[in-house]
């Protein structure tokens, strides 16, 4: 998962993280783009694409995405 200065996640799967980041700071991906500079926060490794996807799909949810933001917030990797 990353984070924006304007407060915005971003969940996604990738095989290479450091690859992955660069990309939405140069503005290669549309959404991304608007929302730069970007930073992990918090990164899941699993053992295959299904359960990424599934994990994924978690985080996207309204539950998936509360669940983060508290952690993340009591983690303090997000401002309160």
């Amino acid at each position: 998962m990353s984070y924006s200065e304007n407060k915005e996640l971003y969940v996604g799967i990738t095989n290479n993280l450091n690859r992955r980041i660069k990309e939405h700071n140069l503005g290669k991906n549309r959404y991304t783009k608007a929302f730069m500079p970007w930073r992990v926060v918090y990164t899941e490794y699993l053992p295959d694409y299904a359960n990424a996807r599934n994990r994924e799909k978690y985080f996207k949810s309204h539950a998936g995405k509360k669940f983060l933001r508290t952690r993340l917030k009591d983690a303090g990797s997000l401002p309160a």
